[in-house]
């Protein structure tokens, strides 16, 4: 889907994952997969390229995730992204560091393939080796619809989940953001109201550093970001990421 939607209080609460674009909303023409290839053919560079010493954590590439499992389409523990995003987010890492933080990267473009294997996984009843850390307080089949859908914001290549790392000594360190990545619940809201108060100004830090750059997040998750306007909001790819 190309828009969030709540059609229940209960989906009021719960945030939607993974699966639909940021705020604010992109247009409503449909969107389609590029007949392309290659990372190359799609436009999608890594960011390691304009920004070689920033924090990879890519989630999906391993088994550390809310499937507990490699996903399908995840050949590599790379970020890629369409090259307008890449800089913008590079100049965001560049800024942080200046501070004394530093972003920890864990998702960026994401191809419809893996989007259609969390589907399957959200389908399969007996997989539940997550449930505890990510989404404790919802039935698995819940997850479907509202938060598990069949197409992506994050495969058009200008959506990322990231945290923060606190730089001022090496190696960085992971800062408290209130939450894990992928967690389902309010406490994941960006402005959630029962975090710590340093919880909260870290959100904030990462929050004004994206905007500035002109990312616009989804208040629904602290780490989901997109940059506004995007660099090609109808089109989707389903090249691996390699």
């Amino acid at each position: 889907m190309t828009t969030r939607t709540c059609t229940s209080a209960a989906s009021a609460i719960a945030l939607s994952l993974l699966f639909a674009a940021v705020a604010p909303p992109v247009s409503a023409q449909p969107v389609h997969i590029a007949l392309v290839r290659t990372a190359e053919q799609a436009g999608l560079v890594d960011i390691t390229t304009l920004s070689p010493d920033i924090t990879l954590d890519m989630r999906y590439a391993g088994p550390n995730n809310f499937t507990g499992r490699p996903v399908p389409g995840y050949e590599a523990p790379k970020c890629l992204l369409l090259r307008p995003a890449a800089k913008a987010l590079a100049q965001v890492e560049e800024d942080l560091r200046g501070q004394g933080y530093g972003l920890q990267l864990f998702d960026c473009y994401r191809p419809a393939q893996s989007v259609r294997a969390f589907v399957d996984w959200a389908n399969d009843p007996l997989e539940q080796s997550r449930r505890a850390q990510q989404y404790p307080g919802l039935d698995k089949p819940a997850l479907l619809g509202g938060y598990i859908a069949e197409t992506s914001g994050h495969s058009r290549g200008a959506t990322v989940d990231l945290g923060l790392l606190d730089c001022r000594s090496d190696p960085c360190s992971v800062i408290d953001m209130g939450t894990d990545f992928d967690f389902f619940g309010p406490r994941a809201h960006t402005d959630a109201p029962d975090i710590t108060p340093t919880q909260y100004r870290n959100r904030q830090t990462l929050l004004q550093a994206m905007q500035r750059q002109g990312f616009a997040n989804y208040p629904q998750e602290w780490w989901h970001y997109t940059l506004s306007p995007e660099p090609s909001p109808t089109t989707a790819f389903d090249v691996p990421v390699r």
